[in-house]
């Protein structure tokens, strides 16, 4: 080997992993910060695709809100204050539907922009790690879609909490005042300490239960046993809990607590979004099939696979990642809450769908978290394969 040779030789991996000095051979798919601070940037400068985030997520929030503030402060006695449980609800799954869309086409024109801008050869004879440039969209777009979803509901929590409807102190359970915030046992032992309340409240636990072996049920009503009514509190205990959460919810601001959990869901429900978006932007090459496609995935296709059971294919509907999040979506944004064509409790319609669609059974919580990084795992899997032998 001539002098030359060798100076090649040792020249061809500091080009090849051009950008990342003192990274080892095996870590070139990994994208650098200044590749990923490029595309934010890159996204960022295309004024229409930004406008039209911040409408569909921001600007609901703000009208909304703004309307209910103003009109309480014009006219108290005739409008209520701005925040309550029903509007709270509403929001949260608008900003969950609209979010999810507006993820989806954000992913999609992120995945596309290179192929349609014809930058996507440039990149690829620059010598970088395909891998590197399809990861680096990854934070790139979270990083813009991240920030607006927390940024409508901080607004949304912080109107309910200090510019709401004020807290009761208990919940209204069929002529009982149930203490708010009582977990399942909490709730059971309250009631179990108080028979002959229950017997007479005409709270609904259904027919008795046998007191002792032979012996026939006697409804439990006033005059009842205490012994036939904690028996009854007993085998009704998860019906009366589930009545207590629909009614607290419906009469109460959601705890801190449940704010952060609906918070992280909605994250959680856009970041899916925007990462099939990607996937599937990468893979089709075309934004406006992507885009049709997964809105037709959100508001046609998960709430008719929600309500409807079909006939052996229960486990297929349990694959859309709908129905995983539906499942895990927080008690506060559930069917039946405030102002919702749902009614006062059980399964009803929440917007497009939502929650209140759910009326096929739940799958186990292993197969709902399967479902979940399955489709993030999946998509950008798709998306990464595809840019890695796509056709420069």
């Amino acid at each position: 080997m001539t002098t030359a040779e060798t100076s090649l030789s040792r020249q061809r991996p500091e080009a090849a992993d051009h950008g990342r000095p003192g990274l080892p051979w095996a870590l070139a798919w990994l994208p650098t910060w200044d590749l990923l601070t490029t595309k934010n940037l890159e996204i960022r400068k295309r004024r229409g695709l930004m406008i039209t985030m911040v409408v569909m997520i921001v600007l609901p929030a703000v009208l909304i809100l703004g309307f209910r503030l103003l009109f309480h402060a014009i006219d108290p006695k005739t409008y209520g204050p701005a925040g309550n449980p029903g509007v709270f609800s509403d929001l949260g799954n608008l900003l969950a539907e609209f979010g999810f869309i507006a993820a989806a086409a954000l992913g999609a024109a992120v995945g596309t922009t290179d192929l349609s801008d014809g930058m996507f050869r440039h990149l690829v004879v620059t010598g970088r790690s395909r891998a590197a440039l399809y990861l680096a969209r990854i934070p790139a777009g979270l990083a813009i879609i991240v920030p607006l979803v927390a940024l409508a509901f901080t607004m949304t929590c912080l109107v309910t909490s200090y510019e709401g409807s004020t807290n009761p102190t208990s919940v209204p359970l069929d002529g009982l005042s149930v203490p708010l915030h009582l977990d399942q046992a909490e709730l059971q032992a309250w009631l179990l300490q108080r028979p002959q309340q229950v017997a007479n409240s005409g709270l609904p636990l259904g027919p008795g239960i046998p007191v002792s072996p032979g012996s026939s049920a006697a409804p439990v009503g006033p005059g009842a046993s205490a012994a036939s009514v904690r028996g009854t509190i007993d085998k009704n205990i998860a019906t009366i809990y589930s009545d207590y959460i629909d009614t607290g919810l419906a009469t109460a601001n959601p705890a801190d607590n449940e704010m952060v959990k609906i918070g992280l869901w909605l994250e959680l429900e856009v970041g899916i979004g925007f990462l099939v978006g990607l996937g599937f932007g990468s893979l089709t090459g075309q934004r406006t099939t992507t885009t049709i496609v997964l809105i037709a995935l959100e508001i046609i296709v998960t709430p008719l696979l929600a309500r409807v059971q079909l006939p052996y294919f229960i486990n297929g509907q349990r694959l859309v990642v709908g129905i995983a999040m539906d499942q895990l979506r927080p008690a506060a944004l559930g069917p039946g809450i405030g102002g919702g064509a749902g009614g006062g409790g059980g399964p009803g319609h929440v917007l497009f769908g939502g929650s209140g669609a759910l009326g096929i059974p739940p799958m186990p919580t292993w197969a709902m978290i399967s479902v979940i990084v399955g489709w993030i795992v999946g998509w950008s899997v798709i998306g990464a394969w595809r840019m890695a032998t796509r056709d420069a």
